[in-house]
């Protein structure tokens, strides 16, 4: 009877009592998504909106610039991506792209194009990934298909701009992700030259980890009244609380024996260690494997095909380690991993927090370990003062903690085996084996080779650690030889500053400080080399982000680099055999 009553007779009382009566829409229903993206939301298992996208998702749908602060895994990619599909009508034809997105590395150009294509399933979105590593014509061949969505690395958009395969006419979104990333790999030329060939009425959406005055320089230039979001601090803050980070004191000849002591102890389902230089990579993953680890290097030797057969195993379970440069993980998102390795203490604290985000995710406990040099704990401190957090310093296990783990682990994978429903099936095998020997010894028989079948190693070396002395050679690095380094490098950037004028001025831009040292690299202006090629050689080399690299000064025929003055000797062995513009390098300390 009531459903009679309610029906009315259409009037406009009865419509408005229906509105009212009606309960407001939640999740990503209540943003002004439409339909076919709710559904492909709805199949992906997407339920409640993140705070990054719950904040942009209804900017961005109304047409507005946004400059946007937050860092990976807080759920970035669907906020911008949403609402650019949005914009797609099924079934129109395909010229031009609708949407440019630009990213810093081929790895995360995959990642997008992927999620892309997931979540404009229903809309038949139709996305294209340009960038290096992979051969040109299969991707001139997908543009001139058409596509609505072009997800590019600056390097690459610009190599098809400059053909004529990449049309901007159309272009009526584009997207900056990780901006700050790609301005320290030397992309600023190509990004502002991109931005220039698009139509100016576009929308412009820029995110960034961090906010560098040049990042600031640029929305200034080319955006138009964006709305600033900045999602971190609390969430950052939330995140970091569900890792459970822990520092290990070695010397550097312990370390591949450290790290292995410490996975064997932890048991980690899926880690990523982070490495300085490829060689680095290359042979601690050949140490990591020797002792029985599935492990998998990543790094920027490798072309795309070896980048995509190793990240499948790593989420296929087939590998259980990775081992990866900073430059070469950009962007990685890994739902199975559980532990984060820096075997090094990376020498920008940003990059710390970068890197121990990729666990604790979601909600998610994680892991991250540091092994440091005790002459690292200076950096330790940097790391500590950004996140506002202190880092437990643990003594490396030693031989008994690894047995008595090893026998823990045995004990509750027999524990497991006994609630198995199965157990009578294996009775044969017990009465087989009844009256040769006590059921005791039967029963320590079966345990041992569940024990060696776990994998459990006969480690007898103790692992020096290093923790003790740390505060001893701080000391004298301070009070000593190092005081007398800081007072004559003190001297020497004054006379360089006479010198160089202009150069000096922008190493103190920079940041720059006696704790810098020049690098002379065989190849200048005459050869075409620019500023982002001397960027990417070192910090694809070396493991350096781009805020550790510079000063630059470009002359004819070589050019001087500023690294940190404790990494100089580091970077001309990795620069060792590099090569520049398809020609060798020579790299050797610069003196004036």
């Amino acid at each position: 009877m009531s459903n009679d009553n309610d029906m009315g007779d259409g009037t406009a009382d009865d419509v408005s009592h229906s509105s009212v009566d009606a309960p407001p829409l939640s999740g990503f229903a209540g943003l002004g998504l439409r339909s076919e993206l709710l559904e492909a939301l709805d199949a992906l298992g997407y339920e409640e909106p993140t705070p990054i996208q719950r904040e942009t998702i209804p900017t961005l749908l109304t047409g507005a610039d946004l400059l946007g602060q937050a860092a990976t895994g807080t759920g970035k990619t669907a906020a911008f991506a949403l609402p650019a599909l949005q914009t797609i009508e099924p079934g129109a034809p395909m010229g031009g792209p609708s949407v440019l997105v630009l990213v810093p590395t081929r790895e995360l150009a995959v990642q997008v194009s992927e999620a892309m294509v997931k979540y404009g399933k229903q809309l038949h979105a139709r996305v294209v990934p340009v960038f290096g590593g992979q051969p040109i014509g299969r991707q001139l061949g997908a543009l001139d298909r058409g596509a609505h969505v072009v997800v590019a690395t600056p390097g690459r958009a610009i190599d098809h701009i400059g053909r004529g395969s990449l049309l901007l006419d159309s272009i009526k979104t584009v997207i900056l992700d990780e901006a700050d990333e790609m301005l320290d790999m030397g992309f600023t030329d190509d990004i502002e030259s991109i931005l220039e060939s698009t139509p100016e009425d576009r929308q412009t959406v820029l995110f960034s980890a961090t906010m560098p005055p040049r990042i600031n320089a640029i929305a200034k230039r080319y955006q138009r009244d964006p709305v600033k979001i900045k999602i971190g601090k609390l969430e950052e803050r939330e995140s970091q609380e569900l890792i459970r980070q822990t520092v290990y004191f070695v010397r550097r000849a312990d370390k591949p024996d450290a790290l292995g002591r410490v996975l064997d102890i932890e048991t980690p389902d899926a880690a990523l260690v982070f490495c300085r230089t490829r060689m680095e990579v290359d042979q601690l993953t050949s140490t990591m494997n020797l002792r029985g680890y599935r492990a998998e290097a990543l790094h920027g030797g490798m072309d795309q095909a070896q980048r995509d057969r190793v990240m499948g195993r790593l989420r296929d379970g087939t590998a259980e380690l990775l081992v990866a440069t900073d430059v070469a993980a950009r962007g990685l998102d890994v739902d199975t991993l559980t532990h984060v390795v820096n075997y090094d203490v990376p020498s920008a604290a940003e990059s710390y927090v970068h890197r121990i985000g990729r666990v604790g995710r979601a909600g998610r406990e994680g892991t991250a370990i540091t092994l440091a040099d005790p002459r690292e704990r200076r950096l330790l401190n940097n790391i500590e003062r950004l996140t506002k957090q202190t880092i437990e310093v643990a003594k490396v296990p030693t031989v008994a903690d690894l047995r008595a783990r090893q026998v823990e682990l045995t004990v509750t994978a027999v524990r497991e085996s006994l609630a198995a429903p199965d157990l009578e099936d294996y009775n044969p095998v017990l009465h087989a084996l009844a009256g040769e020997d006590s059921d005791r010894n039967i029963a320590l028989a079966a345990i041992k080779l569940v024990h060696l079948a776990r994998g459990a190693v006969l480690d007898e070396r103790e692992i020096p650690d290093a923790s003790d002395n740390r505060t001893e050679r701080s000391k004298k690095f301070k009070d000593g030889k190092g005081g007398k380094d800081r007072a004559r490098d003190r001297g020497t950037g004054k006379r360089d500053g006479k010198r160089e004028g202009k150069h000096a001025k922008g190493d103190r831009d920079r940041g720059g400080n006696p704790d810098t040292g020049f690098l002379y690299v065989s190849q200048g202006r005459k050869a075409g080399v620019r500023p982002g090629d001397l960027v990417g050689a070192i910090a694809n080399e070396s493991g350096l982000v781009g805020r550790d690299i510079g000063p630059i000064r470009i002359s004819d025929h070589y050019s001087v680099v500023g690294v940190p003055k404790a990494e100089v000797d580091r970077v001309i062995t990795a620069m060792r055999n590099t090569t520049m513009r398809g020609k060798p390098v020579k790299v050797r300390p610069f003196n004036e």
